[in-house]
């Protein structure tokens, strides 16, 4: 997963500096290229976010968690999860579902004439990322239910 979020910015690195390079030294608009930047930049970090949550990669103030005991952890994570990440994952994803359907109705394009005729793809990126963001926040939830229960070993595989 880490590895085609590796390409993806590499991607978006190519595609802005051929951009800028159109732009400015051949004097050349191009409305696609600067789009395509934008979704793959867009589906980089959508899509890439539950894997870093997976690695434990998110930043956060770890004044108080860093030198916490595993149950302390456990109880932040299983708190943070149910209090924050599930609930504002599921949201995003009943408020999204409206908003990407009505894209996917009329097959929404760029309003750029040249730009890419994609923008309901682009947009499908929103709930597939809640979703992910779900599924990783049940595993989180499950691991530190895990590690509160006892059960270190269940807790070490899942973290695996």
């Amino acid at each position: 997963m880490f590895r085609v979020a590796a390409w993806g910015a590499l991607a978006v690195v190519l595609i802005q500096l051929a951009v800028v390079l159109a732009r400015y030294g051949l004097g050349l608009g191009a409305p696609w290229l600067q789009e395509s930047a934008v979704y793959v930049h867009a589906a980089l970090f959508l899509l890439a976010a539950a894997g870093t949550l997976a690695r434990d990669g998110h930043v956060r103030v770890d004044l108080f968690y860093a030198g916490a005991s595993p149950r302390r952890k456990a109880v932040v994570d299983a708190a943070g999860a149910v209090l924050f990440l599930l609930p504002v994952a599921a949201a995003l994803l009943w408020l999204s579902l409206p908003y990407v359907g009505r894209s996917w109705a009329i097959l929404e394009r760029s309003r750029e004439a040249s730009g890419l005729p994609l923008v309901f793809l682009l947009k499908s990126l929103i709930p597939a990322f809640a979703v992910l963001l779900m599924v990783q926040g049940v595993a989180q939830l499950l691991r530190a239910l895990a590690v509160l229960a006892g059960d270190a070993p269940a807790a070490a595989a899942a973290t695996e």
